[in-house]
């Protein structure tokens, strides 16, 4: 069955607090918002973090819910506001921002009058920044749905898609992929920072070790494999029905249209069946591990990364019927050997007791005491295991965490990294832990520290966000992985 989950959006709420919001409801309404001291959306969270603990309010009178939820969502509506328009009456300390705004601004802005004329007499032209700012950040008050994130190779700010430095990026990597021979040890070089969308497909392929460096054989080792591939097809896939295959196949079948729900791509019949072949197959040939929940994440870069190769528009809502049955096949085959080949290099992570998850999340926690021993102690004083929240970036390499574009751009540098899904992978959960050292030393008790650990706000991320990330987790790699004393207490 389907468990409520409480997120930074939907508190849980506490009948006492509920009451109070009901009975001061006129007083609310009759106040400008301005007049109220504006709190933090973290502190009116912790007001409701007892919800949990009622006791003898069980048998209060609940017959007003439905007000009363409407008053509480007004409240967090009010909130959220008030935080919104105290950070943006900052950038007003900031000339320089404030000129820039007031340049994209209609002439015809007037100075909006409230209640608290005192305290907003000021000119026309600052009226007039508010307003506009107001407009651009009214986002926080609607719901999010993380649907918005563009599979597309694009920054969160809104960059041009390519700059003439892009451009040049992209001439060296046709220059290297169209060599007799590639050097691989330039193009992991290369592919560091950020593989251009136009070469990824082929980039992917020959960083996992799947296509050749030479040109000529490339194209005769896609036509093995892929032939091999649906070999397998055809000799076990029948075999799902079996008695000894049924278990497998059924937890993968469940397991599928869990994968990346809210991307319609992913819903999508036709997709779901390619799914189900890749993952039955890969594990009845590892039957040391066999399939493990988390497996199936790790198939969805590579098939979007090479469905990308035959589509130019953002793949998320693209109908997969409209390709041929040779691009199809294609498309899975080659997801199929890349996925393997990832998974080659961490298959400790899935087999009997998952011991290589184990010992990561274990380093992650040495690891974390020495870089920041203060966010360490916070855990241990709120006695938060590293186990209930790092496991999951293990076994799922942080792809519950990202939103999937964001993923991809992560498994450039990962394919270009010698070890870059089991070692490096290490300090990028790191450096993505320390990233929220603040919202985690504000969080004072266990049950809010797990909700922000599980429902970390990384929706907007783009390629901007995550070259920050890489940067910090290489720079951690150079201080700690080859200094052991330093490493460990």
């Amino acid at each position: 069955s389907i468990q409520p989950v409480y997120g930074a959006q939907h508190p849980p709420l506490d009948p006492r607090l509920t009451k109070n919001f009901i009975k001061d409801r006129s007083k609310a309404n009759a106040l400008p918002m301005k007049s109220k001291k504006a709190s933090s959306f973290h502190e009116f969270a912790r007001n409701t973090s007892d919800a949990w603990d009622i006791g003898d309010d069980e048998d209060e009178d609940f017959s007003s819910s439905s007000s009363s939820l409407q008053t509480l969502n007004s409240k967090v509506a009010k909130a959220t506001a008030a935080q919104v328009l105290e950070n943006h009456s900052k950038l007003r300390a900031k000339p320089e921002r404030a000129q820039s705004a007031l340049s994209d601004m209609p002439t015809n802005c007037k100075v909006i009058k409230s209640s608290s004329e005192a305290q907003l007499s000021r000119t026309s032209e600052e009226a007039c920044v508010r307003t506009t700012l107001q407009k651009q950040q009214s986002l926080p008050l609607r719901p999010v749905i993380p649907l918005v994130a563009r599979i597309s190779d694009q920054n969160a700010s809104g960059a041009p898609p390519m700059t003439v430095r892009e451009k040049t990026r992209l001439e060296k990597f046709r220059q290297l992929l169209s060599s007799h021979n590639t050097d691989l040890d330039e193009l992991r070089k290369c592919s560091w920072p950020g593989v251009p969308r136009e070469v990824r497909p082929v980039t992917w392929r020959l960083l996992s070790g799947y296509l050749p460096a030479n040109m000529e054989r490339r194209k005769l080792t896609l036509q093995r494999k892929r032939e091999e591939y649906f070999g397998f097809i055809q000799q076990y896939y029948d075999s799902r029905n079996e008695e000894h295959h049924q278990d497998t196949y059924r937890q993968i079948h469940i397991d599928i249209p869990r994968t990346n729900p809210l991307i319609p791509l992913f819903q999508q019949p036709l997709v779901q069946e390619i799914f189900e072949r890749i993952l039955f197959i890969w594990a009845i040939r590892h039957p040391a591990s066999g399939y493990v929940q988390g497996i199936n994440d790790l198939v969805t870069p590579f098939f979007v990364v090479f469905l990308s190769e035959y589509v130019e528009e953002d793949v998320e809502n693209f109908d997969v019927t409209n390709l041929s049955q040779d691009v199809l096949r294609s498309i899975e085959a080659d997801s199929f050997w890349c996925m393997s080949k990832l998974l080659d290099g961490i298959q400790d992570n899935y087999t009997f007791a998952q011991p290589g998850i184990q010992k990561k999340v274990k380093a992650l926690e040495e690891l974390v005491s020495r870089i920041d021993e203060q966010v360490h102690n916070h855990f241990r004083r709120y006695e938060v295991e590293y186990l209930q929240f790092a496991f999951r970036w293990m076994n799922n390499l942080l792809m519950r965490e990202l939103p999937l574009r964001c993923t991809i751009r992560l498994w450039d540098t990962y394919q270009s990294e010698p070890e870059g899904f089991s070692h490096f992978h290490l300090y990028v959960c790191a450096a993505f832990l320390i990233k929220w050292r603040k919202e985690i030393l504000d969080e004072e008790d266990f049950q809010g520290l797990l909700m922000l650990l599980q429902n970390l706000p990384t929706i907007h991320w783009g390629n901007e966000e995550i070259g920050l990330l890489l940067a910090e987790a290489y720079r951690l790699k150079y201080m700690f992985a080859d200094a052991p004393n330093h490493y460990r207490r």
